[in-house]
C-alpha cells in the first residue's frame, strides 16, 4: 500500500500482451490525466490493464497471445500481476496493490460496466450496493458478543449490590459475636477460678480426681466429635438441597431444548452445499456473459480486429448477437445494422445484472440457512452441555447421600461412646464429687461454646472481607460496562450512521454537479432513505431502501416529480457518477487506492465532461479520464494529456 508520499509521485505503468495493446509504457502524474484518441486506440485496454495491476479481475490477455504482464511503479515500489493461459483458463499471480479490490471495483473503477455506476439505469437496490462492502454480519456477531459480555457485567454487578445489602446484617452479627465470646470468654474465667478453688478442697482425693478429670476429658472429647459429625451431616443434606435444585434447574433447561437430530442437520448440509453448487454455476455463468460483453464491446470500438485471434475455437460466444449497417459482422461476414448489435450486447448487460441479483439472493438465502444451522448446532452443543453437567450433579448428590450414610453410622457410634463415658463418669462420681464434677462440666459447655462462636465469627469476617473485595471493583465493571454499552452503541448505528451518509453525499454533491452542469429543466435529484416490508432469504422483514427522486420544471416555473426512466442518457450517465462518487466518499476509498478511473463519457457532452472532471479532481490523488480527442479538447489545458495512437 502506498503512503502519501509515493501519491504525490509519477506513476509509469508498463504494459504487455493485455487487451488490444501489444506493449506499452505510459507516466501518470498526481491529478488528472487525460487518455485521448480516437476509437479502438486501447484506452479501454489501459484502463483495464491498469486495473489489473491494481487487483480488480476485469482484465484480459491479448487475443494472440498466451500470457500477458502489467507492472506499476510508485515510488520505491513495484506492483506486477500477471496473466497466462493454462488448459483454457486465465490463471493470475504477482503481487498486486491491493488484497481485496472490491470497494475500488464498485466505486474507483468507473468504467461502463460499473456496478454502482449502472445501478441507477438497471433500477438496482442502491442501499444494497452501497452496503455490499459492509460485513453486516461479522457486526451482528460483535453485537452479540458484546450483549453477552454486558449481561455478564450485569449479571456480576447484580451479585455484588446483593451481597454488599447483606453487609450490614453481617456486621450487626460480627459485633454480637464478638459481644458473646467476650461473655463466654469471662465465664469460663470465673468457672475456671471455681474448680481451681474446689481443686484445693479435694488434694485428698487427688487420685480419684484424677481419673474423674481422664474420663471427663474423654467425655468432651466425644461430645466434640459428636457435634463435628452432626455439623457435618447438616452441611452436607443443604449441599444436597442445593444439588438437587441444581438437577432441577438442569432438567428444566434439558427439556426447553429441541432435540436435533443428524439427519436435521445432514439435510441443511444438503441444502447448504446445493446452494453453493447453485452459486458456482452462476459464478461459471457470470464470468462467460463477463467475457462475451467485453469482447464485442472491444469488437465494436476496433480494440480488436480478429475473432479467431482471441477466442477459442469451442467459445461460441457470439451465437445470439446480431450484426451492425456499418460494420461487417465478425461472425458472419454480413453488413448490418450497428444499433442491432449494440442493443444485443445491452441485452447481455442486463441478462448479467439478472445473474448477479440471483446470486445476491441465493447469498442470502445462504446465509439464512448457515445462521439456522449454526443456531442447531448451538441448541445440540448446549443439551450436550446440560446433560454432561445433569450427569455430573446427579454423580455428586449419589456420592454425598453415601457420604451421609458413613457420618450417620459414624454419629450412632459416637452415641454410643458419649453414653459409656457417662455412664463411667457416673460409676466415679461421688457426693463429694458432685460439685467440682459440676463445675467441669459447665467448664466444658464453655469452651466448646466459646470454640463454636469463634469459628462463626472467623466466618463472618471472612464472607465480609470477601463482599467488601468484590464491592471495591464495582467501579471497575461499571467502567467495563460503560465501554461495551458505547460499543454496542456504534455497532448498532453503524449501518444507519453509513446509510445516512451515503444518501446526504449524493444528494450534496449531485446538487453541486447538477448547478455546474446546468441541465435545462433537471432541478433536482435526490435519495430518500426509507423503510419497508422485502423478503429476506426465505422470510419477510423490514428492509432499507435508497429511492432516487427527480424534480424537474416546466418553462412556466411549475415543478413536478419525474421517473428515473425519463431521465436522458446524458443525465443517467452523470447520476450513476455522482452515486459511485458517494460510495467512494463514505468509505473512504481514497485510503485504499489512490487511483480513480473514467471512461466511456460519451453520452455527456464536451463541456459538461469538463465540469464534471473538474469536480471529481478534488478526491482522488490520480485521475485517469479516457476521451475522445475532440472532448479532451474541452478540459483544462494544465491537465496531463496522454495520447494513445
Amino acid at each position: 500500500m502506498a503512503n502519501a508520499e509515493q501519491t504525490q509521485q509519477e506513476v509509469i505503468v508498463s504494459v504487455r500482451n493485455i487487451g488490444g495493446i501489444d506493449e506499452t509504457t505510459i507516466s501518470l502524474e498526481p491529478g488528472v490525466n487525460v487518455l485521448s484518441g480516437r476509437n479502438a486506440t486501447n484506452r479501454t485496454s489501459f484502463l483495464q490493464s491498469l486495473i489489473g495491476v491494481l487487483g480488480g479481475e476485469d482484465v484480459s490477455i491479448k487475443g494472440d497471445a498466451d500470457e500477458g504482464e502489467v507492472e506499476l511503479e510508485l515510488g520505491e515500489d513495484v506492483y506486477r500481476r500477471r496473466l497466462t493461459r493454462q488448459n483454457g483458463a486465465v490463471v493470475t499471480s504477482g503481487d498486486p496493490y491491493l488484497d481485496d479490490p472490491e470497494l475500488a471495483e464498485l466505486f474507483a473503477f468507473l468504467l461502463e460496466s460499473n456496478e454502482a455506476r449502472r445501478a441507477v439505469a438497471t433500477g438496482d437496490n442502491l442501499r444494497d450496493l452501497i452496503m455490499r462492502p459492509v460485513d453486516t454480519k461479522e457486526i451482528k456477531d460483535q453485537i452479540s458478543t458484546l450483549e453477552s459480555e454486558k449481561n455478564e457485567i450485569d449479571n456480576e454487578i447484580e451479585s455484588i449490590e446483593q451481597r454488599k445489602r447483606d453487609l450490614p446484617d453481617l456486621e450487626a452479627e460480627l459485633t454480637r459475636l464478638e459481644d458473646e465470646i467476650s461473655e463466654t470468654k469471662a465465664e469460663l474465667n470465673d468457672k475456671e477460678a471455681e474448680i481451681e478453688a474446689a481443686d484445693a478442697d479435694v488434694q485428698a482425693q487427688k487420685a480419684e480426681q484424677e481419673a474423674l478429670e481422664e474420663k471427663l476429658e474423654e467425655l468432651r472429647d466425644a461430645r466434640n466429635d459428636l457435634e463435628d459429625i452432626r455439623y457435618k451431616i447438616d452441611t452436607e443434606r443443604e449441599s444436597i438441597q442445593s444439588l438437587k435444585q441444581d438437577r432441577s434447574t438442569l432438567r428444566t433447561e434439558l427439556d426447553a431444548l429441541p432435540e436435533t437430530s443428524e439427519d436435521v442437520l445432514s439435510s441443511f448440509e444438503s441444502q447448504i452445499d446445493g446452494l453453493r453448487e447453485r452459486r458456482r454455476h452462476l459464478d461459471s455463468e457470470i464470468s462467460s456473459l463477463q467475457n462475451i460483453v467485453q469482447f464485442n464491446e472491444e469488437m465494436l470500438d476496433g480494440e480488436r480486429t480478429s475473432l479467431h485471434d482471441t477466442i477459442d475455437d469451442d467459445d461460441d460466444v457470439t451465437d445470439e448477437l446480431l450484426p451492425d449497417d456499418e460494420v461487417v459482422c465478425w461472425t458472419c461476414g454480413s453488413e448490418v445494422e450497428r444499433s442491432e448489435i449494440e442493443g444485443t450486447l445491452e441485452h447481455l448487460r442486463d441478462l448479467r445484472q439478472e445473474k448477479l441479483a440471483e446470486k445476491r439472493d441465493l447469498s442470502d438465502e445462504l446465509d439464512d440457512l448457515k445462521a439456522d444451522k449454526d443456531s442447531i448446532e448451538e441448541q445440540k452443543r448446549r443439551r450436550q452441555e446440560y446433560q454432561t453437567q445433569l450427569t455430573e450433579t446427579e454423580s455428586e448428590i449419589e456420592q454425598r447421600e453415601a457420604r451421609i450414610e458413613e457420618l450417620q453410622e459414624r454419629r450412632e457410634d459416637l452415641e454410643q461412646r458419649v453414653k459409656s463415658l457417662e455412664s463411667d463418669v457416673e460409676d466415679l462420681e461421688s457426693e463429694q464429687f458432685d460439685e467440682i464434677l459440676e463445675l467441669h462440666r459447665e467448664a466444658n459447655s464453655l469452651e466448646y461454646e466459646l470454640g463454636r462462636l469463634e469459628n462463626d465469627r472467623e466466618e463472618v469476617e471472612a464472607e465480609i472481607d470477601e463482599i467488601e473485595s468484590h464491592v471495591e471493583r464495582i467501579s471497575d465493571l461499571q467502567a467495563d460496562r460503560e465501554r461495551v454499552v458505547a460499543d454496542l452503541e456504534d455497532l448498532r448505528t453503524k449501518v444507519e450512521t453509513l446509510e445516512k451518509e451515503a444518501v446526504e453525499a449524493f444528494n450534496e454533491h449531485m446538487s453541486d454537479v447538477l448547478s455546474v452542469l446546468d441541465y435545462a429543466n433537471l432541478d433536482r435529484v435526490w435519495i430518500e432513505r426509507v423503510q419497508r416490508e422485502a423478503r429476506d432469504g426465505r422470510r419477510k422483514t423490514i428492509k432499507t431502501f435508497f429511492e432516487l427522486h427527480v424534480v424537474r420544471s416546466t418553462p412556466s416555473g411549475t415543478t413536478y416529480e419525474d421517473t428515473v426512466d425519463h431521465l436522458s442518457e446524458s443525465e443517467r450517465e452523470v447520476t450513476g457518477l455522482v452515486f459511485a462518487l458517494a460510495g467512494y466518499l463514505v468509505h473512504d476509498v481514497h485510503e485504499v487506492v489512490p487511483f480513480m478511473l473514467l471512461d466511456s463519457l460519451e453520452a455527456i457532452d464536451s463541456d459538461r465532461i469538463a465540469e464534471l472532471v473538474t469536480y471529481f479532481e478534488a478526491f482522488p490523488d490520480y485521475l485517469v479520464v479516457a476521451l475522445l480527442e475532440e472532448d479532451a479538447q474541452a478540459l483544462d489545458s494544465t491537465y496531463d494529456r496522454i495520447k494513445l495512437n
